[in-house]
């Protein structure tokens, strides 16, 4: 299933992205959605897919992440019609479109059908149905084995019917050369790098802006404390 956006505000205003994996949204280059706007952050908000629902989260961006004109602080839900806005452009959501069930026909009584239907049904019931041509293998099968005496006389047979005194082709001889006792060598497997989701290397970026930035503050604090005392 293929979630889009359709934007409604900018330059990109009738323009639909198609959103069907997790997507970064932001400024820099690097992003899935790029929007070249000043107000926007370099890595502004990021699209998750969960169970086919579509979700958005905002990164901690400078002007913020809005739904329905609300700004957000969690990862939210998101469904058709909903209004999603980066700073000031604004985009539409666009859910994936629903299979529609063939629609049942009812059953019309005869007696309701058109003349013309009871016609044409009569007349194709007084019509005789041809059989049906046999392929080969059904007429093959129809006939069954051969009689001993439709067979080749040259060919002895059992009374069972199995032929008697056939040659078994002998198999390829080996060359000199092949060493059936050596046992090939096992390959090592190769190891396989799982490519990181933007997404989620701008969530770790995030998580270790913040780690220093408290660590700042709290030599900051220290050093005030240390100076106090000794003062």
């Amino acid at each position: 299933m293929t979630w889009k956006i359709q934007a409604i505000t900018g330059e990109l205003t009738g323009q639909e992205i198609s959103i069907d994996r997790d997507m970064l949204v932001g400024r820099h280059q690097s992003a899935d959605i790029v929007l070249q706007a000043g107000e926007i952050s370099r890595k502004h908000a990021a699209f998750l897919l969960k169970d086919q629902a579509l979700w958005v989260q905002d990164l901690n961006s400078s002007n913020g992440t809005f739904v329905n004109d609300l700004r957000i602080e969690h990862e939210t839900l998101l469904k058709e019609g909903d209004i999603v806005q980066f700073a000031g452009l604004k985009f539409s959501v666009l859910a994936p479109p629903k299979d529609i069930a063939p629609a049942l026909t009812e059953t019309v009584p005869a007696s309701e059908q058109p003349s013309e239907a009871v016609a044409v049904s009569e007349t194709a019931a007084t019509v005789s149905v041809e059989p049906e041509t046999k392929t080969v293998a059904q007429q093959m099968n129809d006939q069954g084995m051969p009689e001993l005496t439709e067979r080749d006389s040259s060919v002895n047979v059992t009374r069972d019917g199995m032929p008697q005194g056939v040659a078994i082709p002998k198999p390829a001889p080996i060359p000199e050369d092949v060493d059936l006792s050596a046992i090939p060598e096992k390959q090592a497997p190769i190891a396989v790098e799982t490519p990181v989701s933007r997404v989620e290397q701008a969530k770790e970026e995030q998580k270790n802006a913040s780690v220093g930035l408290i660590s700042i503050i709290v030599l900051i604090i220290l050093a005030i404390m240390a100076w106090l005392f000794f003062k």
